[in-house]
């Protein structure tokens, strides 16, 4: 147990040394393999307790830009509703509120990220997601979406490229807000150095046509007319409450609920009955 707690203290800090070392050869190379590091979940696979719960729900699976992505769905007579599940998890995360929207006969559909669950691949990063979003509502037509972490974080930039989707409402949970609160957590993890981290912003400019500091849901919701619920743990610590703050701050048509000692993942009977809530509204 000591030499797997050794590994996981400093194989983080043997990454950024090596990368910091890179940057001096090739930042651009540097920043490439520090960019798919990031975008690499640990975990998130089926376990072997949520096999036979997922296995029983499967519906198509989706190509997005090659990957296979499994999609599920519970069906009922009401609206429908798409859950988005966060980094390093898959649908099983939202089992209890599954059973609660059934309980008023929404008809549910979700998937499993890229690189996650079911699912191929081998990376994960908003923008792929955004990808998976919008097919799955290109698919189903879903009038309300329920995301958790990250989910949350693609579901309100998704909603920024796509604004005239038929979405009526959107819960996020857990959501981060900025890329750069997520990417200076992931330099104090790893210990890179400021040529990696300036390497990574030119990076992200040339691939993706913003910069670190440019990405923010609390920019792109201030133009969002789609009802949202926010929720989010005082406590959280590992996306900070102060996230879902400055969104709702920004989203005039938002409603922001904190709750104290839930945690980060946030599946509590509690949470489920105030997000049935806001979709029956």
């Amino acid at each position: 147990m000591k030499l797997v707690q050794k590994v996981q203290k400093y194989l983080p800090l043997a990454y950024g040394q090596y990368f910091n070392l890179l940057s001096y050869v090739s930042p651009g190379t540097a920043a490439q393999r520090a960019f798919r590091l990031f975008c690499t979940p640990r975990k998130g696979k089926v376990l072997r307790h949520q096999y036979d719960y997922l296995t029983g729900a499967k519906d198509e699976v989706l190509r997005i830009q090659g990957i296979p992505v499994q999609t599920y769905r519970w069906k009922g007579s009401k609206k429908t509703v798409l859950l988005i599940h966060g980094w390093e998890s898959n649908t099983f995360r939202w089992r209890n509120l599954i059973g609660s929207l059934q309980k008023h006969e929404y008809n549910i559909v979700a998937f499993d990220a890229p690189a996650h669950g079911f699912s191929g691949g081998t990376t994960f990063n908003v923008l792929l997601y955004s990808e998976c979003i919008q097919q799955m509502i290109l698919n189903h037509r879903p009038e309300f979406v329920v995301a958790h972490s990250v989910g949350g974080m693609a579901a309100l930039y998704h909603q920024h490229l796509f604004p005239k989707n038929p979405l009526k409402k959107i819960v996020a949970i857990g959501a981060p807000a900025d890329l750069s609160e997520l990417m200076s957590r992931y330099r104090k993890i790893l210990g890179y150095n400021a040529r990696v981290h300036e390497a990574l912003n030119a990076y992200f400019i040339r691939r993706f046509q913003f910069g670190i500091d440019d990405f923010s849901t609390g920019l792109f919701v201030e133009t969002n007319a789609v009802s949202g619920l926010l929720i989010h743990d005082e406590l959280d610590t590992i996306s900070p409450v102060s996230a879902s703050e400055k969104v709702h701050a920004k989203w005039h048509n938002s409603r922001f609920i904190k709750t104290h000692g839930l945690g980060h993942s946030l599946h509590q009977e509690e949470v489920n009955t105030y997000i049935v809530d806001f979709l029956n509204s």
